[in-house]
Parts: C-alpha cells; structure tokens; sequence
C-alpha cells in the first residue's frame, strides 16, 4: 500500500469482494475527502512484516487503519486532515449564506424580488429558474413586475406563481405580470416573526454541529495540550462571533417584519 501527494492506494490480501469493498470504504472516504482511493487487486505483501517494518516508519501525522473484511485484509494509510481555521470560517459562512437565503422567503409587507427565488418554468423542456427568462423589478413599494424576454411564457408564469402558494395573485396584462404584496396584519407579523426565529435557532445549532465536528477533530490530532487548547478556544471564538452574526440577522429581520 502506497501513500502519495493525497492519493491511498490499497493492497488487499485474500479473495476480494470489490462492491462490499466499496461500500466498506464509503465511511472512511467521508472522513478524508481529499483522498483519491485506488484499489490493487493483487496480493503485494505480507500483512505481518508490512505491519512490523512499515507502520513503525510513519510520521505522527499518519493515521493508520486495518481491519478484517470476510476473507481479506485492508490497510489504510492516509494523512489525518489537520486543523485549520479558514476550514471552520468556510463552513460556518455557509450557514449563514443559507440563513440570508431563508430569510428573504418570508415577506415583509413590501416587495421584495427574493420571494420568487425558487420558483421555475419549463422552457424548452428544462426546469428554469423565473428571474433567467424575465427580468423582475419593483415599480412600487408593494409591487413587483415580472418582464419575460419571451411573451409567450406569460402563462406559465401565472402558473407556476399559483402554484408557489405565495398568498398573491398575478395579474397578466399580456406584456407583464404584475404581483401585489397584500398588507399583512398583526398576527400574520408575529407568525413570520415566529418562524425566522426558529431559522435562526436552526442556524445556531448548524454553528454548534460545524464546532463540534472541528473539536473532534481537534482532538484526534496528536496534539500538545497548550496547540490543543489554543485550536479549541479559536474554534469557541469562531462559533462566538458566528451565533452574533446569526442574531443580529434574525433582529434585522424581526424589524423589517414589525414595521408597518
């Protein structure tokens, strides 16, 4: 078995069967994504001297895996995915990307062309999105317009804005189609109010699950205690700044909606 530049190749000893070998591996792969898997067939070594000479020469950053599979032995050699915090920035800017993005599904009263993100029209036989065949504007605060670059496809249009349920009727004067956002009352306001609080908690607990993953792996790492400690206070520190970024959304939010 031969370790090189994120690519695990595997020799297997005994009878081999490759589909159950696969799905073995699935689990491990998940935990090393930038591992290129592939696969010998053939009987390379023998298990015991590769173990006693081999293993002994790997760094402290190898992790080392061998296990029973039926009849044949797999050993996995493959470098651990090391701590880095642009890592956890990443993850945890793409919690908030997709809070941004469930936000801007509940309406506040006024138009806002995001409530249509979502919505499609067969064109050509190919689900595709409303705003890449029509351009959508908002001539008036509590309306938008919707300009298709091909007027034939007014009526889907119509349809497909029926059947997002959005609580509006379009209005199709044959060259646009025109969207009211009807006033909401009181209690329509608190029930919005309801449901991006519970996105946001949402969010917060996404933060909470991308720490916890991080921390783990943190943990794993033949670490010193202080390199151990300091991995995981920048983690907390991350995770700290992130769920401020989450509530000073859901209040911005919480604002637009209450406003009347």
């Amino acid at each position: 078995m031969v370790y090189h530049n994120n690519i695990m190749y595997i020799d297997l000893i005994g009878d081999v069967d490759i589909k159950e070998l696969e799905s073995k591996l699935k689990s491990f792969k998940d935990c090393y994504p930038a591992l290129d898997i592939i696969i010998n067939k053939e009987e390379a070594f023998n298990f015991t001297n590769y173990k006693s000479n081999k293993f002994k020469k790997m760094s402290k950053r190898i992790i080392i895996n061998w296990f029973l599979l039926s009849t044949y032995v797999i050993i996995l050699i493959g470098e651990r995915k090391m701590f880095n915090e642009n890592d956890v920035k990443a993850k945890m800017d793409k919690a908030i990307e997709n809070l941004e993005s469930r936000f801007t599904t509940v309406r506040a009263g006024r138009a806002n062309p995001n409530i249509l993100n979502g919505i499609t029209i067969e064109y050509y036989g190919t689900p595709t999105q409303l705003n890449a065949i029509s351009t959508i504007s908002v001539p008036e605060a509590r309306q938008l317009m919707i300009k298709p670059f091909d007027k034939s496809l007014l009526k889907e249009i119509e349809k497909a804005i029926y059947a997002a349920d959005l609580g509006m009727s379009p209005n199709n004067n044959g060259e646009v189609v025109f969207l009211t956002i009807p006033e909401l009352t009181e209690e329509t306001r608190k029930s919005y109010v309801k449901q991006v609080k519970d996105m946001a908690e949402e969010a917060r607990i996404a933060l909470r699950n991308i720490r916890q993953d991080f921390n783990n792996m943190i943990k794993k790492d033949e670490l010193s205690e202080d390199e151990e400690k300091r991995n995981l206070e920048i983690v907390q520190k991350l995770i700290d700044k992130y769920n401020q970024i989450v509530e000073d959304k859901f209040k911005e939010k919480e604002k637009e909606l209450l406003s009347i």
